[in-house]
């Protein structure tokens, strides 16, 4: 491979390959922080050379190779995913890259520097040298704000009194230029509606000085129009909550707190509308509380479109004052809307069979941005086996209403500015579930949730649901399952513990909202805390029984876990991306219950955890329900109070909306509390959590494909495990290629 990649037999007779450029700096003692300004000098060199992948030019090779008279579909599609132009020592122009150079110093203050160049030629190679001596810096005396005209000139002062200028600064044109940028958000902020940065010049004197100082001042420049020198106030603010861009008709207004809505009848009522608008007649333009107006409005989730324009109103123009007419152009979502959804479910039980969902949603369901969905799912599952399994089924009927008000509903009030990014959801949902499984069981659940979700700010979100009710009633139970409920008696409790009812809270900081970024961190970390409030009312019916609330016996745990992940964003356009994620969850049972509940423990595998192994078939610990005597095939999931994860997965594109990954998981659930039924034949437990859990983690390795369609991902992954705790000890290191877990998903793992 070496040998094949080599491209020096390629580079022409005449022509050197540029292998890049070096920086030697012989700078003043005065001069601080010189790596930096190393650093910085290197960023301007041109051109690039041509870039290596483990010692090879891969890129220049598929250009070669692309040059034979017949290169082939294979090189050719290789050359357009990596191939590179050769760069040659005659394409550097160092006489120019000396000018950049010293220009480059120029803006970091260090005037007269004195630049050379000279290349090191190989046989078919060749490098750059260029030597600076870079002498000691200019420096500020002075800072002075030039007369302007009224207004501005009081308001620029004002602004100017937190300038980061200080004397003996070093002259910095991109600090200047941030000055500059700074001062022109500043008197955005005041009103300056047709203000730019470009207006503002910056001039610098040395005449009064001898050794290397100098007086800065900022000046207006000549024939700035007088629209730019005054601030705008707002004198009326007209809002279209029905807007349709082929309407050019105008409706009579209705007034309400000072603001004129515009709608032939009444789409969404001005009375919860006001509260997202955060301008107001009277006061300054302020471009930021245009965005923020902008960002609340768009979170109501029944417009597509915001739009807000300013027109000038010329009329009114003084030489102190300015006004503006603000427009707010709201253009709705479609109000009803009907999904249906068709899944084909495999599970690692050797379960299958079809599942149909439906969903009806209603956006500004009562005038006020109110948002109604209507779900329900039915799913038949069927187990493929022989034997005693044979014919077991799975039936499952589910029915959920959520109403999502855009506004805080509750029995307070806040201040006006309380929540100034975004106006908080209320979320309600009431939702009812019917699962038979033959030969097994019935289950009838319902749950009931009340609470609201907000965002602090770009990336921080709140959740907190005051009320989550949660109530299951296990009937139609068989022998068969009697059995399986005796001889594990932590399952028989989960299955008691009929009635949950507590609190649950979530934090969530996510910098993937900003795609451009090179590093993206995500933290998400959730509290669920039930049966502390209920315990009060409760009744103890029988002595040394648990407690009853309505006849129900109730949960009362504790939980929480922890979601980080960490993104790493490199290549052209940051196309290509190491992902990593660590998950850690711990659930305990206190008071009156000794188990947490079946439906709030944890469990590993499947498409968003460990992917070689198939969904709630990893653990618990190093359980392997194949070793258990007592089983017979009906022991559906796996589950403990301690989950514990990581994944590590690196995304590159292939070609066009076609993206492709590599990745490997590692997890486990495990008990705090043993469960007698994890023993093993010869009596072991194996699902306990002990020191040695890091021996005991499910591991994995595969790889996947992508469809990523403007951010709508359908995801394929196809993995194989090379670490399974299931197995005895000295066999559990073994990469089962032969056995891989295919697993399709809608949406990154992670």
């Amino acid at each position: 491979m070496l040998y094949a990649c080599s491209i020096k037999k390629y580079i022409p007779e005449e022509k050197r390959l540029y292998t890049g450029a070096t920086i030697n700096l012989d700078a003043d003692s005065t001069v601080q922080k010189v790596s930096e300004l190393k650093t910085d000098l290197k960023t301007v060199l041109r051109p690039k050379p041509n870039t290596k992948f483990l010692g090879m030019h891969l890129g220049l090779y598929y250009y070669y190779k692309n040059q034979k008279e017949n290169p082939g579909f294979v090189n050719k599609w290789l050359f357009k995913q990596f191939g590179q132009k050769p760069v040659y020592q005659s394409d550097v122009e160092t006489y120019e890259m000396q000018e950049i150079l010293r220009n480059r110093l120029e803006n970091h203050g260090f005037f007269y520097s004195r630049i050379t160049s000279s290349f090191t030629e190989k046989e078919k190679e060749a490098s750059v040298t260029y030597s600076l001596k870079v002498p000691e810096p200019y420096r500020m005396e002075t800072y002075q704000i030039d007369s302007m005209v009224s207004p501005i000139y009081n308001d620029v002062l004002e602004a100017s009194k937190d300038t980061p200028f200080k004397k003996n600064m070093r002259f910095s044109l991109s600090n200047l230029k941030q000055e500059r940028q700074r001062l022109d958000i500043e008197l955005k902020k005041k009103g300056y509606y047709n203000f730019n940065a470009n207006f503002l010049l910056f001039e610098s004197d040395t005449n009064q000085y001898k050794n290397k100082k100098f007086d800065l001042f900022l000046k207006m420049k000549e024939e700035v129009p007088k629209e730019a020198t005054v601030p705008y106030k707002i004198k009326q603010i007209n809002i279209y909550p029905d807007y349709d861009l082929k309407d050019t008709t105008k409706t009579k207004a209705n007034r309400y707190k000072n603001k004129n809505y515009f709608q032939d009848s009444v789409y969404f009522n001005p009375k919860y509308l006001d509260e997202f608008i955060t301008l107001k007649e009277g006061e300054f333009y302020n471009p930021i509380t245009s965005k923020n107006t902008a960002r609340r409005l768009s979170g109501i989730g029944a417009y597509k479109y915001v739009n807000i324009q300013y027109k000038e109103i010329d009329t009114v123009l003084t030489d102190s004052l300015g006004a503006l007419e603000a427009n707010i152009f709201l253009s709705p979502l479609t109000k009803r809307a009907i999904r249906a959804e068709l899944q084909a479910v495999t599970k690692s039980n050797n379960f299958a069979g079809p599942k149909l969902s439906l969903t009806y949603s209603n956006r500004n369901l009562f005038k006020g941005g109110e948002t109604l969905n209507i779900s329900s799912n039915i799913g038949y599952e069927t187990q493929i086996a022989s034997g005693d399994n044979l014919g077991l089924s799975s039936l499952e009927l589910g029915l959920k209403t959520e109403l999502i008000f855009p506004r805080v509903i509750a029995p307070f009030s806040f201040k006006e500015d309380f929540f100034e990014y975004s106006v908080p959801k209320t979320k309600t949902s009431l939702g009812a579930n019917y699962l038979s499984r033959s030969k097994l069981y019935t289950l009838l659940s319902g749950n009931l949730f009340f609470g609201y979700v907000w965002n602090a700010n770009r990336y921080i979100t709140y959740e907190i649901n005051p009320v989550s009710v949660n109530y299951t009633r296990l009937s139609n139970t068989t022998a068969a399952f009697e059995e399986i409920l005796q001889k594990n008696p932590f399952l028989q409790r989960s299955f008691d513990q009929q009635f949950i009812s507590g609190l649950t809270f979530s934090f969530t900081y996510n910098e993937m909202v900003n795609a451009n970024k090179t590093h993206q961190f995500y933290a998400n970390s959730t509290v669920d805390v039930a049966g502390n409030s209920i315990s009060l009312f409760a009744k103890e019916t029988e002595a040394g029984k648990p407690k009853e609330f309505l006849g129900l016996q109730y949960a009362q745990y504790a939980k929480a876990d922890v979601d980080f992940r960490y993104h790493y964003n490199f290549g052209r356009n940051l196309e290509q991306t190491i992902a990593a994620r660590l998950f850690a969850g711990y659930g305990y049972a206190y008071g009156n219950s000794d188990v947490v509940p079946f439906v709030k423990q944890y469990f590993s595998g499947g498409p968003y955890s460990v992917r070689a192994f198939q969904i709630r078939s990893l653990g618990p610990g190093t359980y392997n329900e194949k070793n258990d005597p007592q089983t017979n095939g009906t022991f559906f999931d796996k589950t403990g109070n301690i989950r514990l994860e990581a994944n590590i997965e690196y995304r590159f594109p292939i070609y066009s909306f076609f993206k492709g990954a590599v990745f490997a998981d590692a997890g486990n659930v495990w008990n705090s509390v043993a469960n007698p039924a994890f023993e093993d034949a010869q009596g072991n437990q194996t699902d306990k959590f002990t020191s040695n859990f890091i021996n005991e983690l499910g591991m994995g390795a595969g790889v996947g494909l992508r469809i990523d369609v403007q951010g709508f991902v359908i995801r394929f992954d196809l993995a194989a495990p090379f670490h399974n705790p299931a197995l005895d000890e000295g066999k559990r290191w073994d990469f089962r290629v032969d056995e891989p877990v295919f697993n399709f998903a809608i949406g990154y793992s992670f």
